[in-house]
């Protein structure tokens, strides 16, 4: 496995981390008034999600992808 396909797997983790956490945030909401800690809870998969993904959107520019597709224009 090469590290685009780590780079993948990882934001989907993430992005199953953050779901969770917002879906405790509502729980938590619902509940009454949660501590601050459970607020910002989603933040931090948040920033990573943001990370990942500007990695994967840079990808086919790193690897020379579109390159490739534009000269076969």
């Amino acid at each position: 496995m090469n590290w685009n396909d780590w780079m993948r797997q990882i934001h989907r983790w993430l992005s199953i981390g953050f779901t969770a956490t917002v879906i405790a945030n509502f729980i938590a909401r619902a509940k009454g008034e949660p501590p601050p800690w459970v607020t910002y809870a989603p933040m931090a998969p948040l920033f990573l999600l943001l990370c990942t993904g500007l990695v994967l959107f840079a990808l086919p520019d790193a690897t020379g992808r579109s390159r490739k597709i534009a000269r076969k224009r």
